[in-house]
């Protein structure tokens, strides 16, 4: 039903792992290679969160600061139609996948001293693990009002 969404899930993912894996290759300048694939780590952030999130797995989530400046987490979920079985486990395996990659990429800069990457890496372990944090608690939140839901019945 959103091959558009499903696409760019994806795209800026692989995009941002490709990049970093060959940026060396194609250029000789570290600060291009580190903003470009700084930019595609938070596009992809960006468009996981608010946008794919949403259309293939029904789930979104955001940070509110209430007036005390108190963080508070905000998490939603919906049913899904069956229709969207094939994108519901795209989304799931790129966002479980891709911080799996990035948590290798960190111990493989960390042990080979390419120490200039680390920074970036740690952010890309960042975005990734924030967005997987907050969709398996929208998982997991929706899944337990849905059953107090349902044993009312």
């Amino acid at each position: 039903r959103y091959p558009l969404a499903t696409f760019f899930h994806l795209f800026f993912r692989v995009s941002a792992i490709i990049t970093y894996l060959f940026c060396d290759w194609f250029s000789n300048s570290f600060v291009a290679c580190f903003v470009t694939i700084l930019l595609l780590l938070s596009f992809d952030f960006w468009s996981v969160k608010n946008v794919t999130g949403r259309l293939l797995v029904g789930l979104r989530w955001w940070n509110q600061i209430d007036e005390d400046g108190k963080s508070h987490w905000v998490f939603e979920a919906k049913r899904v139609t069956a229709s969207t079985e094939a994108e519901a486990r795209i989304f799931w395996l790129g966002l479980i996948i891709c911080p799996v990659i990035w948590t290798v990429f960190f111990f493989s800069t960390l042990f080979s001293l390419k120490l200039k990457w680390l920074a970036l890496v740690i952010a890309g372990i960042s975005l990734q693990t924030a967005n997987l944090y907050g969709y398996i608690h929208c998982k997991l939140g929706g899944q337990k009002s849905i059953s107090r839901v349902t044993s009312r019945f």
